[in-house]
């Protein structure tokens, strides 16, 4: 038996890149009652419907920050996947309003909605950019991590439990790295915005898995942060367009040079497992035997992408694992 097994599920943002191939996998290996797609996309949702065909899915036009269209969707819902966010950074530099009406207020709108509708457990997908943000993009996710573990207070110990999933930009997936690659390399030419840039793999199936694995494993108040491999974007860029032409950008606001997962300052609320670590809440509703096993990392621990990048060869081989 599956935990999904007859459960109505709900996935914001459910016509993205992540939404998408949650929707694959759980249908495929899970017999849910049945996912709620909630996006803003018509065009996407109707192409979705049509590719997926499955009579388990449902499809309901809306905004995280209507919250009364919200209140509908979740009606009924067992588990909310919170994907829906404005997520790319100079989008959210040039739109900051509207960064923080979606990011953080309708962060907000599902918490209260998920409280409201007693549903079951609620998992929110947060970055790398949230840790020690440099862009409001960072910054509304790191609003809205606080927000979702602090639900838990609101909930009072009963259902909805709360956590978070935390990692960093997803391979080949829509607006990132990879697919800007193969556009650029098609003209010759590819944008470096510094040599010593680097940044944490991980691919759309892998995220969806660990989403899973957290959504079992959770009680409520963590941020789950996986174990990931990491490169040097001139090495992907080498590997994916060995003969375009590479021009030197520099470093765009708000970008950094190695994206971080688990800060110094976080340490002492950090345990490590074989797999993943898990960031623990401050809060008062976090005792100490909520969490069962795991090891305490070490003062002066971080996860940064730059720390042990992998050889350029091995990038090679991820990349041919994607089938590009």
């Amino acid at each position: 038996m599956s935990s999904l097994d007859n459960k109505v599920i709900l996935c914001t943002g459910g016509t993205g890149s992540f939404g998408s191939k949650f929707t694959e996998v759980v249908l495929a290996e899970h017999n849910p009652k049945s996912i709620r797609i909630y996006s803003r996309g018509e065009l996407a949702q109707v192409e979705m419907e049509r590719k997926f065909k499955d009579d388990r899915l449902r499809f309901f036009i809306g905004d995280v920050r209507d919250k009364e269209r919200l209140h509908r969707a979740m009606d009924g819902v067992d588990i909310v996947i919170h994907a829906a966010a404005l997520k790319h950074v100079p989008v959210c530099e040039y739109n900051p309003i509207e960064a923080i009406r979606t990011n953080i207020m309708g962060a907000v709108s599902v918490v209260e909605c998920a409280i409201d509708h007693k549903v079951q457990k609620v998992i929110a997908l947060s970055t790398d950019k949230a840790v020690a943000s440099l862009n409001l993009y960072g910054s509304t996710k790191a609003v809205a991590e606080k927000l979702f573990i602090q639900a838990n207070s609101y909930s009072g110990g009963k259902p909805p439990l709360f956590s978070m999933v935390r990692y960093g930009n997803v391979a080949n997936s829509r607006g990132s790295l990879i697919p800007i690659l193969l556009e650029q390399k098609r003209i010759g030419e590819v944008t470096l915005t510094d040599e010593r840039m680097t940044r944490f793999w991980l691919t759309l199936e892998q995220g969806v898995r660990f989403v899973l694995f957290c959504l079992d494993q959770m009680v409520g108040g963590e941020v789950f942060i996986p174990k990931l491999p990491s490169f040097k974007v001139i090495d992907l860029i080498e590997t994916l367009a060995p003969n375009a032409r590479i021009i030197n950008m520099g470093i765009r606001p708000g970008e950094k040079l190695a994206e971080v997962l688990i800060s110094e300052d976080e340490v002492r609320y950090v345990r490590e497992f074989s797999d993943y670590y898990i960031l623990q809440p401050s809060f008062p509703f976090w005792k100490k035997d909520m969490l069962i096993g795991g090891a305490p990392v070490l003062e002066g621990f971080s996860y940064s992408s730059n720390q042990c990048p992998l050889p350029k060869e091995l990038v090679g081989q991820l990349v041919e694992e994607l089938g590009l």
